[in-house]
């Protein structure tokens, strides 16, 4: 057998050669008891003329490699190198210099990995083709797969390829990265460069091939992976095993094969015979509940793009959250679910997210895994035509207005964060220096947003006929064999963009490199004056860009952005769209519309007795009409900017009160709705007309539940002892002409059949607790009105569950005796009430006392894995502004060496992440000390984070902030030293 050879440090990188995979076969046996995996792989493997394969593979033992039977030479240096670096961890003096370490320590890792670590040395490549005799691979398997060579120019025949089956033996025990195993379980994850944590590859951006995929487990077992299911064989071992046989007829990425091995419950689809539902036993009622809507989806998909689903079959497994990374990991023609996205028949709220979650990680069925790009820089295009297949389903099932909205929530959270070169979508720089995890955490998400806004602008352009013709094209030509590979390109939808969707070149040639190729967003800030005389309205424009000034990548945000921007104006007389404003040239604007009404001769309008001079009326919530919120001196209504969000764009406008309260009225979009709500909101002063008009929006049950809980948010705002508490009277008088019974003034018993009013309702406690005297204190009729709400809680006779609805008077009150409840959600919320009571009563409450209460939750055999996070969470919060940020990184850092599980691993990182967040932002920032930072180097630099890629990129971010930089490799790369962050966005 041979023996690895420790490889020397100048040989640690190889490159592969051109060898290319033209069929992998994997064969796995599952010991569950000993919790060991032992493999076999057989890879038919086109050698180059150097007579080496490189591949990937770690955290396994190998045994043997043969080349075409013959026992081959190989070396493997794992990717995982430990170093007790003490120089570097002594050069520590200060937190930018622990930012530097941290910096090159991850970047190392990162670059490290790209790089293939098993090398197999093979005959040299034989002049005969006798090596492609007897193999039995058709000529036409090894054109396609070597499409890449062919392309580049390789003239070589085909036949003429040197093809070699290599085969390995090895194993795996008590494996951490890549493969888990829990309770009676073992699953995959699909974290960045850990497939080769359990099988050997060829993982390379471009290396895809055919699997046959052979798993052998115990009787009692589940074996759940991807392709089709050909079919079972059951052993006659004592007590007996069973192998599951699938094939993966489409060629895909070594990183898309997953595996999941429980004693699953199959559901199998009631509409669409393909498609196959698993959890485990105690989650079968939800599971039926929760994907009874999933055939909608699926046949939106294929009717949107005219062909059938590209796999032969589809697998949803939900498994249990304490040992899923993440709550979706997908893999080809299956996707690995979080059990928690699962609920029952009671539960309303969990409905939504759960639907948009599964839509999307079919949506990437298509764009991502069948459909792939052609380079690194490409992904973005694949994520956004995911995200844009996911809003058309939105808008189809959960309604236009919940897809605006969202879309809207986007848009501004894109604007916020779009700020630095990281979000760039197509940017050889970002791609090569963040190694792909600019797909990781807030970054991740701002770029799956920007990406589809982006593509929506593109439709907005053509029309969406066009669009969803483009899209179509993609999916027919994938299988055509004349097309080589089913890769897309950025390049190739800009050509799809001129052709199909009939867009000018010049219009592409500016759209393309401003909105794909740079960051930062348009930042307009407008007003208006009415010219009576020539019956014009004059507006005034200044554009900016989101990305600061002064910085590298602010260069190019003088040019502006290509197109002209809508102005829509209501008059009396109607809707009138201008597209006038030019987005590009001077910063510095003056546009002139002219009107289509005329003025309405004045009237003088005695005012009734006892209303105020504004129009209001102290004794009846009735607003004044649409006429007579027109200005005596204009013949505007109300105006909007980019009404149908054809730009990504950051808009202040300016108008008068009472066009504010037109729109927030009269306007059916609700885009234009939360807008004029929020506008009304950061009004310095709030009038009885601004009340009155968010309060009739509120009661208003034709009005889209979203924007009515923006109202109810926006009147808690209001209330203040200026205006006589007018918007809380305004809440709680709304609540008890929904919820109580007028003839003995307490809370009916819960019945929540009305889902929209439910949404509404669940928010105004929350809305209440908002409300703050001039001392900072809750109002006594806030207060009172809040208790009761929780005495009287009453849910017999509800054939729906209350957990939510208490979460929010929980949250509201800050005090409730803790008791079991849905997933454990009444006990963490609890828990986050109790930390805040703890802080604003430090003076007269011990913090250790507290802390000695929730300890108890930490017990990872009595709590569930969710309350335990929570708990550590809560004590790191108190820890933070108890103690300060050092002592709270040293609480961290003890929990890292407890905490088992990776997706509790990420998320304290996550959570102590926004803690360095919030302190870089305070006043008076807390210091870390070098000890501090030294141990956080050794934990980014420990096995811990090398199991878990979130964790280490979450490690590495708390290290940036702790400096004062913004977390993103990109700045660095530019020597940049930037500070703030989007951490604080709200999701």
């Amino acid at each position: 057998m041979a023996k690895p050879r420790k490889q020397k440090s100048d040989e640690q990188k190889h490159e592969n050669s051109g060898g290319v995979v033209l069929h992998q076969k994997l064969c796995i046996s599952v010991d569950m008891e000993n919790r060991r995996v032992y493999g076999h792989t057989e890879m038919k493997v086109v050698v180059p003329e150097s007579g080496v394969i490189a591949l990937h593979a770690d955290n396994m033992i190998i045994n043997k490699i043969t080349v075409d039977g013959k026992d081959a030479e190989f070396e493997c240096v794992p990717h995982y190198q430990f170093a007790d670096d003490e120089s570097s961890c002594s050069s520590v003096s200060c937190s930018r210099s622990a930012a530097d370490a941290a910096c090159s320590s991850y970047i190392s890792s990162l670059n490290r990995e790209t790089s293939p670590n098993l090398i197999i040395t093979c005959c040299n490549k034989s002049k005969e083709p006798q090596s492609n005799m007897g193999l039995n691979v058709p000529e036409n398997i090894i054109q396609s797969s070597c499409a890449e060579q062919v392309v580049n120019g390789c003239n070589e025949h085909s036949q003429d390829k040197d093809v070699k089956v290599i085969c390995i033996d090895y194993w795996l025990d008590q494996t951490e990265t890549g493969i888990h195993f829990g309770e009676r379980l073992l699953h995959t994850d699909n974290q960045i460069r850990r497939v080769h944590c359990w099988f050997p590859c060829m993982y390379t951006f471009s290396q895809h091939c055919l699997f046959d995929l052979e798993f052998t487990v115990s009787s009692n077992f589940v074996a759940v992976s991807n392709g089709d299911l050909l079919y079972q064989v059951l052993s006659n071992d004592d007590p007996p095993r069973k192998t599951f046989i699938y094939k993966l007829n489409v060629p895909v990425s070594a990183a898309w094969i997953s595996l999941a091995v429980a004693p699953f419950e199959v559901l199998p689809d009631n509409h669409i015979g393909i498609i196959s539902h698993m959890c485990l036993a105690s989650d079968l009622q939800k599971l039926q509940n929760t994907v009874g809507f999933f055939h909608n989806a699926f046949r939106h998909y294929e009717d949107y793009l005219s062909t059938s689903f590209p796999f032969g079959s589809y697998k949803q497994v939900f498994i249990p959250p304490e040992i899923s990374i993440s709550s979706v990991n997908m893999g080809a023609s299956m996707c690995l679910f979080s059990s928690k996205l699962l609920f029952d028949e009671k539960v309303i709220d969990q409905t939504i997210e759960t639907r948009i979650k599964l839509a999307y990680a079919l949506a990437r069925q298509w764009f991502g895994i069948y459909i792939i790009a052609e380079e690194p820089n490409d992904e973005w295009l694949l994520e956004g035509l995911a995200g844009f297949l996911t809003d058309s389903f939105i808008k189809g099932f959960l309604g236009n207005n919940e897809a605006r909205y969202r879309r809207y929530k986007d848009n501004c959270a894109v604007c916020k964060a779009d700020t630095c070169g990281a979000t760039a979508l197509y940017s050889a720089a970002a791609c090569s220096n963040l190694y792909g995890t600019q797909t990781i955490g807030v970054y991740g998400r701002i770029r799956l947003w920007k990406a589809v806004s982006v593509l929506q602008m593109l439709e907005k352009q053509m029309g969406p006929d066009s669009f969803r013709k483009i899209l179509q094209v993609i999916v027919e030509r994938a299988p055509d064999p004349c097309h080589l590979t089913r890769a897309l390109s950025t390049k190739e939808f800009r050509h799809l963009a001129n052709k199909v969707g009939n867009l000018e070149r010049p219009f592409l040639k500016d759209f393309f490199p401003r909105w794909i190729e740079s960051c930062g967003c348009p930042v307009l800030r407008m007003g208006f004056s009415y010219n009576k005389r020539r019956n014009m309205v004059e507006l005034a424009v200044l554009r900016g860009c989101t990305v600061k000034v002064g910085s590298n990548e602010n260069q190019d945000s003088d040019t502006g952005w290509p197109g002209m921007m809508s102005i829509r104006i209501h008059e009396l007389d109607g809707m009138y769209d201008h597209p006038i404003l030019p987005m590009a040239g001077e910063v510095c604007q003056l546009l002139e519309i002219q009107c289509h009404s005329k003025l309405a001769a004045k009237r003088i309008l005695k005012p009734k007795k006892g209303s105020k001079a504004d129009g209001s009326d102290d004794n009846t919530d009735t607003v004044p009409s649409q006429d007579m919120r027109t200005s005596m001196d204009s013949p505007l209504l109300w105006i909007r900017v980019d009404p149908e969000m054809e730009f990504l764009a950051d808009v202040h406008f300016h108008q008068p009160i009472h066009m504010w309260i037109n729109q927030l009225e009269k306007e059916k979009d609700v885009v234009a709705q939360a807008q004029a709500i929020e506008a009304l909101k950061n009004l310095p002063e709030h009038s009885f007309a601004v009340v009155n008009a968010l309060n009739n929006f509120l009661s208003d049950s034709k009005a889209f539940w979203r924007v009515r809980i923006d109202a109810a948010y926006a009147l808690a705002h209001t209330a203040s002892e200026e205006s006589d508490w007018a918007g809380l009277v305004h809440l709680i008088k709304f609540y008890k002409s929904r919820r109580y019974d007028a003839d003995i003034g307490l809370p009916r018993p819960n019945d929540f059949h009305d889902v929209p009013e439910y949404f509404v309702l669940e928010a105004i406690p929350h809305a209440v607790a908002l409300v703050r005297s001039a001392d900072n204190k809750s109002p006594r009729e806030a207060v009172e009105f809040l208790l009761q709400l929780l005495k009287y809680n009453d849910n017999n006779g509800n054939p729906y569950s209350d957990v939510y609805w208490l979460i929010s008077l929980v949250r509201s009150i800050g005090e409730l005796d803790l008791m079991p409840s849905y997933d454990g959600i009444l006990t963490i919320n609890c828990l986050h009430t109790l930390v805040r009571v703890a802080l604003k009563m430090s003076t007269t409450i011990p913090i250790d006392h507290v802390c000695e209460l929730i300890k108890p939750f930490r017990n990872v055999e009595r709590s569930s894995w969710k309350i335990r996070i929570e708990a550590n969470k809560a004590l790191l919060d108190l820890e933070y502004y108890c103690k300060g940020l050092d002592a709270a990184i040293c609480l961290f850092t003890k929990f890292m060496l407890e905490e088992p599980s990776l997706p509790g691993q990420t998320k304290l990182a996550v959570h102590l992440m926004q803690l360095c967040q919030i302190n870089s932002e305070s006043e008076n920032v807390n210091a870390v000390s070098c000890a501090t930072l030294v141990a956080l180097l050794r934990l980014l630099a420990s096995r811990k984070a090398f199991n878990n890629v979130f964790l280490r990129h979450h490690l590495f971010c708390i290290i940036q902030i702790v400096a004062g930089r913004a977390p993103t490799l990109y700045g660095f790369y530019k020597g940049q030293n930037k500070s703030g962050s989007s951490y604080g966005i709200k999701w």
